[in-house]
C-alpha cells in the first residue's frame, strides 16, 4: 500500500535559527593581534585560505580509505559504509513527482548508506571537553559525498551497529604493529641457518 505524498509548501514561513560563524570580524581581530605577521590580509583573503584549506581536508577524506586525521590532534574524519536504515527513506523528488510516498533502496550500494564519522576517542587525543566536540559537515561536503559515494562504496570502511568506532582503530593500529613486527623478524631470516 503507497500512502499519498503532500508536497511540501516552499512559501511557508519558516524559522530559522540565529548563528554566529567562526569566521568573524572579532576572530579575525584575535588571530590578527596573535600573528602580527599576517596583520595585513584582508578578511575576505584569509576566508578564501581557510575555505580552500578545509575544501582539501574534505577532498582527503572522500580519496583515501581511511580518512584524514585532523591538524592539532583533534581527532579523525572518515566516511564509513552503514547497513541500511530501518525506517524509511523517502526519496523526495520521485515523490513529489508521482504524489506518492516512494522509498530510496540504494541499490547502487546493495542498500548501504554512506556516512561521515567524526571521532576524537583515542587516547592520542585527550583534550579538556572533548566529549562537547561535535563536526557538522558544510553542504558542499555531504554533496561531495553523495557524488563519489555510489562509485566507490566498496572501498569505505564497513560499520556494524552498536560497535564503537575506537573498537575498529584499535583492532587496525594492532594489526599493522604485527605487520611491522613480521616484516622486522623476517629481514634476518636465513632458512639454510639453524
Amino acid at each position: 500500500m503507497i500512502n499519498n505524498f503532500k508536497k511540501p509548501d516552499l512559501n511557508a514561513p519558516r524559522y530559522r535559527e540565529k548563528r554566529m560563524g567562526f569566521l568573524n570580524l572579532k576572530n579575525f581581530n584575535e588571530f590578527k593581534k596573535k600573528y602580527p605577521l599576517y596583520a595585513n590580509i584582508d578578511n575576505n583573503k584569509l576566508k578564501k585560505i581557510i575555505s580552500l584549506y578545509n575544501k582539501k581536508l574534505w577532498e582527503g577524506v572522500i580519496k583515501y580509505r581511511d580518512g584524514v586525521e585532523l591538524p592539532d590532534s583533534l581527532g579523525y574524519l572518515f566516511i564509513g559504509t552503514c547497513p541500511p536504515a530501518k525506517g524509511v527513506n523517502t526519496d523526495y523528488s520521485l515523490s513529489k513527482q508521482y504524489g506518492k510516498v516512494l522509498q530510496n533502496k540504494n541499490w547502487d550500494t546493495d542498500g548501504n548508506i554512506g556516512k561521515i564519522f567524526y571521532t576524537n576517542y583515542s587516547t592520542k587525543y585527550r583534550f579538556k571537553n572533548r566529549e562537547l566536540w561535535k563536526f557538522t559537515a558544510t553542504r558542499e561536503f555531504k554533496r561531495a559525498v553523495a557524488f563519489s559515494y555510489p562509485k566507490e562504496w566498496t572501498k569505505y570502511i564497513v560499520m556494524r551497529n552498536k560497535i564503537r568506532v575506537t573498537d575498529l582503530y584499535k583492532k587496525e593500529c594492532a594489526s599493522e604493529k604485527e605487520k611491522k613486527e613480521n616484516i622486522k623478524a623476517l629481514e634476518n631470516y636465513n632458512e639454510f641457518e639453524l
